[in-house]
């Protein structure tokens, strides 16, 4: 998407016709502007040339929002933040301030002769006195300085007219013109009754309360204080967005031929090595080589605690250094860092358009010709009706300037963009408008298991000792045994050990037996690590382990044995545990009135363990990257679907998702596939954006609700339709400008949210049921077509690591379309769309060390 700034836009019905003018262009897809940040967003084969030149011939300006420079194809992350900031700058509010204190100064000397002089009798200087046409002069020399000040809206009004199209300003513009009209014409027929001789004093009186200068002068003035009171706001809900760009660092310590160089922060490359002090900002995302330290990741995260880093871990640029000192290598710098790609994404939502905002801009092109049509009608009715030319003019002004298009045309972005900044605050990234609306109407959330709903690494659950050991003991040899080990599960044993023990004795003829486990012998006695199949070949487990290995298995957990010189020593339980929130967020959704359904490649009993402990009554096992998307489309069916993920295989049912979230720790291809990217990784994060969505949403509907309901109301009252009101065209001015600053506060109140408060939250008012859905799947989701299906029995296989590995195996055979193993029933059920040899297979298989006892 290419996006545009646009000058000259004042009200939704030029954003209309901007858009427009737009989409008439050939190869254009689509077309988004926003009146709040006065950009457009195109999406097409289309030059910038073209689009400017179809902007420009509708009446307005545009110029690209940052161009690449000519020397480097690449902008500078230093250049494009500034472009950003200069788009975003406010320009607005500083004219209007000094038009306004001109506006105000001569509009108070006009009042004081028309409402204090004329009304309450205040005195005037003496030739004044008396002088009926000389007030009239002075008054209309009073009325053409404040009109000459706030001639923008005359020249965008006219404008407007010109080509067809007339905007707000155009009202403003033929409310104050016409009421000056009137005035002059007043005028000139008091100056024939003074050039016809001694003027009747009675007749000039009755004149001069016919003249409306004081209505010429004051709308636009008023007009104006609802302009730069809605400049004010507007601004306002930019914070965010311009907070984050403040954050974004200038310079970089990097260490080059051994010594310091503090560089522009576009000098910094890939590899190049870095050094950050206490209080300083990291300035590209980096990996430390050296040091440790506390950093703040408020910026991209929304948490405040600190998080500890220390060699081999990742940082973030735009993260503060609270403690430490520290060298890391930069992996990506400019646009590619984090922190870059966070700005990008908040800066493109706000330049798409949320589709509930189509009500209003279809309402907005055709508002103002219908407001002046009315005006005509209403000054021709009364007119018929003999309530004299002045009642008829007045009345037909009132609804020229209280009509308001501003308002409608503000509802839906103020809100979109104050939601977008408040996800942005707490590491919520909203990738479009559309993505802010859809997340509120998800009915039903996927929830992937490994990495969202649990850590997505294995970890020690339990140490159980046999009878006559201790748990150090048992530690000790675990630790001794898997320290040489590559395997996942070894790592989380080691990893467990805070204290590694110093052996009286080393081990010796240390070996992996593949599919088995681990043998190796100390001071001459053999010692075993392995799976309980393998553990029963070298002793006998009583009745209590077995036991304890079967409720460990139920629980979703990899019991492990170790055992010395035919003793049993105990089992250690490794599992994927799930996440502190994830009970929480589970909760939390169910309470919105959410389907929560858990889709995973892991085989039934671990699924379901693992739903239990979450809070999740809904799960699907031995589902893969294709069935995940068939299982969302199915979900489809009953209502809306969110997928959360964080793998590649998650990509395809993201993408699928009416809301796809990634998770922001996961895969780069399924951040990108999603429209929604959690920087926390955190899983009470997905029931704030939804909550975070909905509030924005009841806000938008707010907003629409006073738009058309002030103009419903008020058109009629400004018309005189309803009985012993006269509405003062002033008053109109007054109550205009005052609508569109309503609706920018009402937005502003979404910074009062508390996103992660679940006190308020509401059940939907028609959730839905996925039961039948869940009746029809059981441990596996299967498309509609007959497949072959072939059982392996497979030896050696301990944990999920052992069940990827030879699914992975077997997905790599031409002709395998699913592969689902399961090391607690000790196969492999593969799913082929042709013929494909039993030898091949096993072959796939036992390449990996496994062993095929057979194949069914």
């Amino acid at each position: 998407m290419t996006q545009f700034i646009v000058t000259g836009m004042t009200c939704a019905a030029c954003q209309a016709r901007v858009e427009k003018a737009v989409k008439k262009l050939p190869d254009v897809r689509t077309v988004s502007v926003s009146l709040l940040t006065n950009s457009m967003g195109v999406d097409g084969d289309v030059s910038e040339e073209d689009v400017i030149k179809a902007v420009e011939e509708a009446g307005y300006g545009a110029r690209p929002k940052d161009r690449a420079d000519t020397k480097n194809e690449r902008k500078s992350m230093s250049a494009k933040l500034e472009a950003e900031e200069e788009a975003l700058k406010d320009r607005e509010t500083p004219v209007l301030i000094r038009r306004l204190a001109w506006s105000a100064g001569f509009l108070l000397v006009l009042m004081y002769l028309t409402m204090g002089h004329n009304m309450l009798g205040f005195p005037v200087p003496g030739f004044l006195e008396h002088n009926h046409l000389g007030l009239a002069l002075t008054q209309m020399l009073l009325a053409i300085l404040v009109m000459y000040i706030n001639r923008a809206f005359f020249v965008s009004g006219t404008r407007s007219l010109i080509h067809g199209s007339p905007n707000m300003d155009a009202l403003v513009a033929l409310g104050s013109s016409v009421s000056f009209g009137w005035s002059l014409y007043v005028i000139y027929k008091m100056t024939v009754l003074v050039t016809g001789g001694t003027p009747n004093a009675d007749l000039m009186e009755m004149y001069h309360s016919q003249l409306y200068f004081e209505s010429a002068a004051m709308i636009p003035a008023l007009i104006t204080v609802g302009k730069m009171l809605e400049s004010l706001s507007k601004g306002r809900t930019t914070d965010a967005l311009k907070n984050l760009m403040k954050m974004a660092p200038k310079t970089a310590t990097v260490e080059r031929d051994g010594k310091e160089l503090t560089v522009d922060i576009d000098d910094v490359g890939p590899g190049d090595v870095f050094i950050v002090r206490p209080g300083e900002a990291i300035p590209v995302d980096g990996v430390i080589l050296e040091g440790s330290s506390a950093v703040d990741e408020s910026a991209l995260t929304g948490e405040s605690v600190p998080v500890d880093k220390a060699e081999g871990d990742s940082v973030s640029a735009a993260t503060i250094n609270r403690s430490g000192f520290f060298k890391a290598r930069a992996s990506r710098v400019g646009e590619d860092t984090t922190f870059s790609q966070i700005i990008q994404m908040v800066s493109d939502a706000a330049a798409t358009k949320a589709p509930i905002a189509r009500i209003a801009d279809k309402v907005s092109g055709i508002f103002v010709p219908a407001v002046i049509a009315i005006a005509a009608v209403v000054f021709i009715i009364w007119g018929i009706q003999g309530a004299g030319v002045t009642f008829a003019l007045e009345r037909a002004i009132s609804v020229l300037v209280i009509s308001c298009p501003c308002a409608l045309g503000l509802a839906t972005p103020v809100a979109i963009m104050v939601g977008n900044g408040m996800g942005a605050k707490n590491g919520i990234l909203f990738k479009t408008s559309e993505s802010l609306e859809s997340a509120g109407k998800v009915q039903i959330v996927a929830l992937d298991k490994t990495g969202t709903v649990t850590a997505g690494k294995p970890e020690v659950t339990d140490v159980i000792p046999a009878d006559g050991v201790t748990k150090e003991e048992l530690v000790t040899t675990a630790y001794l045994l898997e320290a040489r080990s590559e395997h996942p599960l070894a790592k989380a044993i080691v990893n467990s050990v805070e204290n590694p023990p110093c052996p009286a004795q080393p081990l010796s003829g240390w070996k992996a037996l593949p599919g088995n486990g681990i043998f190796a012998e100390q001071a001459g006695k053999p010692l075993y690590a392995g799976s309980g199949k393998f553990i029963r070949t070298v002793c006998k487990p009583d009745i209590h382990t077995e036991q304890e290995e079967k409720r460990l298995s139920e629980e979703g957990k990899t019991p492990l044995f170790f055992a010395r010189d035919g003793k049993l020593l105990g089992m250690i339980a490794v599992a994927d545990v799930i996440k502190e929130d994830s009970a929480k967020a589970v909760k939390e959704l169910r309470n919105m009135g959410i389907e929560v359904v858990m889709l995973t490649g892991d085989n039934e009993r671990t699924a379901r363990a693992i739903g239990k402990q979450a809070g999740v009554d809904k799960v699907i096992a031995g589902v893969l990257p294709d069935g995940k998307e068939a299982v969302i489309r199915k979900l489809q069916k009953y209502g809306k679907v969110a997928m959360v993920g964080d793998g590649i295989n998650d990509s395809p049912a993201l993408t699928r998702a009416d809301t796809g979230i990634a998770i922001g720790a996961g895969a780069d291809v399924a951040v990108d596939s999603a429209d929604v990217v959690l920087m926390n990784s955190k899983l009470t994060d997905v029931s704030a954006a939804v909550r975070l969505s909905r509030r924005t949403l009841r806000n938008i509907h707010e907003n629409l609700f006073w738009a058309f309901a002030y103009n419903i109301i008020l058109i009629p009252m400004a018309a005189g339709l309803y009985p012993g009101i006269r509405m003062n065209p002033m008053w109109g001015a007054a109550a205009m400008s005052l609508s569109s600053f309503t609706v920018c506060m009402n937005a502003l109140r979404l910074n009062l949210l508390k996103i992660h408060d679940p006190s308020r939250d509401r059940k939907m008012r028609h959730p839905v049921s996925i039961d039948e859905i869940m009746e029809n799947n059981t441990n596996k989701y299967e498309t509609e077509e007959k497949k072959m299906t072939k059982t392996l029995k497979v030896e050696g296989m301990m944990c999920e690591h052992c069940e990827a590995r030879v699914q992975k195996a077997l997905l790599a055979v031409a002709g395998v379309e699913s592969a689902v193993a399961d090391h607690n029933a000790n196969t492999a059920v593969v799913t082929l769309n042709t013929e494909v040899p039993d030898d091949v297979l096993r072959k796939a298989v036992e390449d990996q060390d496994y062993k095929v006892l057979g194949v069914e």
